[in-house]
């Protein structure tokens, strides 16, 4: 960020970086708060895309505790959750066949009924409806790129985005400065791995004496099924093939709406064959016999991939901070063998606008919330984390089949006797740090895409309705760009054509030799790069405001 630029600056008591779930809940829970005390709070929240809901993709099977403790009369009030959870089936998929997994044999926590599937995008932009009614100021287009520290190094606030900065650097005309908002206490619910919480958890050491955080990414699209194939309320998991027995991950189906679906794949990012495709591993199980027959006939209608964090219990780092706080997937509070977090996000968003509030009531800024750190030690969402701690270590250190049978007995002595034998797992290796040399494995043979089940990755992209600026700086940084051809490409195969779902990068062939060529305008923010290139040579960081994917109930 240019320092010799003059920028404005706005005060606010609370600035909030992410329209998310937690950032949502955050905001809604300050504002009631100061109601029922008769106080005036000012709060301030940012959202880097063009409106709430656009950067929002999850499952979503959502567990209505967060809500229920939020908005109580969340029914009255009309919001977009509706359809209930009948049927609950988890299935092991082998290449010809499946084997459908016993409700009896599964922990109670791993129960679906009672939840709700929804479309979360859908449930932001109705909780932003009632933040505002509030009066919280919500600015969609304007992401946070800098953070704005005090003498002492407590973080006093956030810098936006410059607009009209060519890709060069140089301004153009339209060239408007971001804005320094400053608060008394600034939160972060960037979501998983965002690009300030990261420099912030780096900074600060707050990840000192955690795991390594863990993540998945998750593809998915949206369909519109034929009327006879929608069985509405139908929760529907796999794990096992496609993918080998070392490799974790599985498949998502959930029916809600009129005559939608809800499909999706999640590959853990502990992978070690560098020839893996993500996305590509997607298109092959739709063609399972179990899953295909609901599709044929229908019409995808939606595209998007995040990456998810499933380091869990052992790898949420400090919460608090001089000045802030991280809640949500920016700090990592996904159940994942429920594949739950929007809830816990929730949860942790009004336990932080508690302790907000409580500091400025109290004449506070600018210090450490440790009030926010004991709730979340003494709430029920570290008890729902710590009971299940230990199965994302199983399934990488066992792989899928002994893994989650280890998983599955480790979930019920946390039920029936609460305690692990296990104790507490260690995750090992950071995710970049798990691939394999290319030479040391096999390519994988994808079959061509047909277009009605199957698809490649740019007409998937186009359903996803990304959009940059051309003209701007290309947001994905290569800190050496001599690295992806000269390392990446002899040791792995050059893995980010491949784990990138959205063909961003690509290995061009010339007369010269190789080239590294970054498509940044088909970006859909997922994050998979930061995360998983071997040599931790890409960063992802905002675009110009506004731009990325548009999801439309996703």
């Amino acid at each position: 960020m240019p320092e010799d630029v003059e920028r404005e600056s706005m005060e606010y008591d609370v600035v909030i970086v992410g329209a998310g779930p937690a950032g949502l809940a955050a905001a809604i829970r300050l504002k009631q708060l100061a109601a029922e005390s008769g106080r005036e709070i000012s709060v301030c929240l940012l959202e880097k895309g063009s409106e709430v809901g656009a950067h929002i993709l999850s499952g979503a099977v959502i567990d209505p505790v967060g809500i229920d403790h939020l908005i109580p009369d969340w029914r009255e009030k009309g919001a977009p959750i509706e359809t209930r959870v009948t049927e609950d089936h988890f299935y092991l998929l082998g290449p010809a066949g499946g084997l459908r997994i016993p409700n009896f044999l599964m922990p109670p926590l791993m129960s679906n009924h009672g939840n709700y599937i929804i479309s979360l995008s859908d449930l932001c932009k109705w909780l932003a409806q009632q933040a505002e009614s509030i009066g919280v100021e919500i600015y969609p287009g304007f992401p946070a790129t800098d953070i704005v520290y005090g003498s002492n190094g407590e973080v006093r606030g956030v810098v936006t985005g410059d607009l009209g900065v060519a890709r060069d650097g140089r301004h153009k005309d339209s060239f408007t400065p971001g804005m320094r908002l400053l608060g008394k206490y600034t939160l972060f619910a960037e979501g998983a791995r965002g690009s300030l919480s990261k420099i912030l958890i780096g900074q600060l050491g707050l990840h000192r004496n955690r795991e390594p955080q863990k993540y998945g990414i998750g593809i998915k699209e949206l369909w519109e099924l034929r009327p006879e194939k929608h069985r509405s309320g139908l929760v529907m998991h796999t794990m096992g093939w496609p993918l080998d027995n070392r490799t974790g991950g599985g498949l998502f189906m959930y029916h809600f709406g009129n005559n939608l679906c809800a499909l999706g794949f999640v590959v853990h990012l502990n992978y070690e064959n560098p020839y893996l495709s993500p996305f590509d591993e997607f298109q092959r199980v739709k063609t399972h016999r179990r899953i295909r027959p609901f599709l044929e006939g229908g019409k995808r209608i939606g595209y998007g991939a995040r990456v998810i964090t499933e380091g869990g219990f052992q790898s949420v780092p400090g919460l608090a901070f001089p000045g802030g706080a991280l809640i949500g997937c920016a700090a990592g509070f996904v159940n994942v063998p429920r594949i739950k977090g929007s809830h816990n996000a929730i949860l942790t968003g009004t336990m932080a606008a508690d302790a907000a509030f409580a500091a400025i009531a109290s004449g506070r800024s600018n210090d450490e919330l440790r009030e926010y750190q004991s709730a979340y030690e003494s709430s029920a969402v570290y008890r729902d984390l710590k009971r299940v701690r230990n199965v994302k270590p199983l399934w990488s250190k066992l792989g899928t089949i002994a893994g989650v049978v280890a998983g599955g007995f480790d979930m019920w002595c946390n039920q029936l006797l609460g305690f692990s034998p296990f104790g507490t797992l260690r995750h090992g290796k950071p995710d970049y740090a798990t691939l394999k040399l290319a030479s040391q494995c096999k390519p994988i043979r994808y079959l061509k895409p047909d277009g009605v089940l199957t698809f490649d990755k740019p007409s998937s992209v186009f359903l996803s309705n990304t959009n940059h600026e051309e003209d701007q700086p290309v947001h994905l940084k290569l800190k050496d760009p001599s690295i992806p051809i000269r390392v990446n490409l002899p040791k792995y195969a050059e893995p980010a054509q491949r784990y990138c779902p959205a063909l961003v990068y690509e290995v061009v062939e010339e007369a010269s030799g190789p080239r590294f060529q970054i498509n940044a305008q088909n970006c859909v923010h997922c994050k998979t790069c930061d995360i998983k290139d071997p040599e931790q040579n890409i960063v992802w960081v905002p675009p110009e405001g506004g731009g990325g994917p548009n999801y439309l109930s996703m």
